[in-house]
């Protein structure tokens, strides 16, 4: 049995635009889990810039996930929100498991693939050693819980091996934890509203596809009166769902915004047109996500407050990298002035 204490850590990336899929694949449940566990939310500044970021965004950015946080209700007192390169003990522990790390568990892994495509000799080095990164975030803190939407499973998987091979080399068995992913809820992955086959996505060239995290009321209802259909009337079974991604999509949403097991809506709105689903649905969102933008909005106009939590959260975060930093050192032998 591991000896370590249960600690969850997620991050989100600061690429601009956060949407609906952003919210109940991530945020949302982070808000959850701090009544259950000690939390540390980052921003994850360092991920983001292994596609080229204008500066003045990925500060705008940045500041814009935080207040997200904060807007949802993640408490910055009780809980640590930061952003990543406030803390450089991230870019420290990630060289150490680069170096741990092996060629071939990077070679499968299935994001990286996707996102660099044909062009892979063209990506950054920073996009194929990503997954060492995410592995050094979570184990800095010695990380046992990792939220994380199911795109990400392999790279828990990764972030295990990288801390078995560690604990094996150094001859320290229980040094560092195995974490655990929890992926949670209905609607873990929340597709566009033009194509239900497609994720939700911040570059989708349709503005009417997402939900954003900012968007009025009144567009909120908008985009989910345009979500694509199908002609039929609603299924009675959440099989038959696999059939139909667009009424799977617009029932997943209303489960998850809802908090409700997916069947139960799926048997509420079953035989019903898609008029009326949308017509509650646009409800729903706008009593839940309406509130949230208006708050996120208020703390961007003023950003000082958010710059305030960052920093503070990062202080704390450092109290526990710096220790855990020094116990890798030691562990990997190099050699430290002795503290005063």
């Amino acid at each position: 049995m591991s000896s370590h204490v249960a600690r969850v850590f997620s991050g989100v990336q600061p690429t601009g635009n956060l949407h609906l899929g952003n919210y109940l694949g991530a945020i949302k449940n982070f808000v959850a889990l701090q009544d259950t566990h000690p939390c540390l939310y980052c921003v994850v500044d360092l991920h983001a810039i292994t596609v080229f970021q204008d500066p003045a965004e990925l500060r705008h950015n940045t500041r814009e996930v935080a207040a997200a946080f904060i807007a949802a209700g993640v408490d910055p007192k009780q809980h640590i929100i930061f952003n990543q390169a406030q803390v450089p003990e991230h870019a420290e522990l990630a060289w150490v498991l680069n170096c741990v790390a092996r060629m071939g568990w990077l070679n499968r892994m299935t994001q990286f693939k996707e996102k660099a495509g044909k062009d892979r000799e063209k990506a950054s080095v920073g996009l194929y050693v990503y997954p060492n990164l995410m592995a050094a975030d979570i184990l800095l803190y010695r990380a046992t819980h990792v939220p994380v939407g199911e795109d990400q499973k392999q790279h828990i998987e990764l972030a295990r091996d990288i801390a078995q091979k560690f604990n094996n080399d150094f001859d320290k068995p229980d040094f560092f934890p195995q974490p655990e992913p929890l992926i949670q809820g209905p609607a873990t992955r929340v597709m566009s509203l033009r194509d239900g086959t497609k994720k939700m996505s911040k570059s989708d060239p349709s503005d009417l596809a997402r939900i954003t995290m900012l968007d009025t009321p009144d567009e909120i209802a908008r985009k989910i009166r345009k979500a694509k259909t199908d002609p039929d009337a609603l299924p009675d079974t959440v099989s038959a769902l696999d059939a139909r991604p667009e009424a799977a999509n617009l029932l997943g949403i209303y489960a998850a915004l809802a908090d409700r097991p997916l069947a139960g809506v799926v048997d509420e709105f079953a035989g019903a047109q898609f008029s009326k689903l949308k017509e509650e649905l646009a409800e729903l969102a706008t009593a839940t996500i309406g509130p949230i933008g208006a708050e996120m909005q208020r703390l961007m106009d003023d950003p000082t407050g958010v710059d305030a939590a960052l920093a503070d959260g990062a202080a704390r975060a450092r109290a526990i990298a710096d220790g855990v930093m020094q116990d890798v050192r030691a562990a990997v032998g190099f050699l430290q002035t002795p503290a005063p």
